[in-house]
């Protein structure tokens, strides 16, 4: 099976983004955003998820990393969609928990080509380092409706505001990797209408 690759380029007056996606990789990333906890999520989501990931972002981090870390949700969710072709075969859903030291989060999700985001998260700071931490809402958002995927985000406790969000873009890796698989059993779209 050829490998399930996508390329988007973004360019607007806030961010400059490139971004290549390979869903059958082997956790390799090359990132360069200047918002390092980002970075640090999308390292741990594609070692996760297995994915190869390769990101150059350039966006106006003078005013607030906002721009930026929307723009690559946007390109990491039309990369996903583009990716994933006629999802024939795939499992489609997918799901994980994963703990990270006190702090456990949950992600559930479907390929289901109708965008909506569940998010069950609150976090006890405004900030991790110089990122504000209302973006990782933003962020899944903007992932869930490119992507069109169906996506519950849920944190089910924790204190330590890194290791909740950790727990998040882990657990969003590993429930993507489930979903984007391809089950032999499948022949066609795993849907009744028989497309996704």
């Amino acid at each position: 099976m050829a490998e399930r690759t996508a390329t988007i380029q973004r360019q607007t007056k806030e961010t400059s983004i490139s971004l290549t996606l390979n869903l059958d990789g082997s956790g390799e990333t090359r990132l360069s955003t200047e918002v390092p906890f980002l970075e640090h999520m999308l390292d741990l989501f594609a070692k996760h998820g297995l994915f190869d990931l390769t990101v150059e972002a350039d966006g106006d981090i003078e005013i607030d990393d906002h721009h930026t870390v929307e723009d690559i949700a946007i390109c990491l969710g039309t990369a996903i969609r583009q990716a994933l072709g006629d999802k024939k075969g795939i499992r489609r859903y997918g799901q994980a928990w994963v703990p990270m030291d006190e702090s456990l989060g949950q992600v559930v999700l479907d390929l289901s080509n109708r965008p909506h985001l569940e998010f069950r998260a609150d976090f006890p700071h405004a900030t991790v380092g110089r990122f504000d931490t209302e973006l990782v809402h933003e962020f899944f958002w903007k992932l869930a409706l490119e992507a069109r995927m169906n996506l519950h985000v849920i944190l089910h406790y924790g204190r330590n505001t890194h290791h909740m969000i950790e727990s998040l873009y882990k657990a969003l890796g590993r429930a993507l990797d489930e979903a984007v698989q391809i089950d032999p059993r499948v022949k066609s779209v795993p849907s009744s209408k028989g497309v996704l």
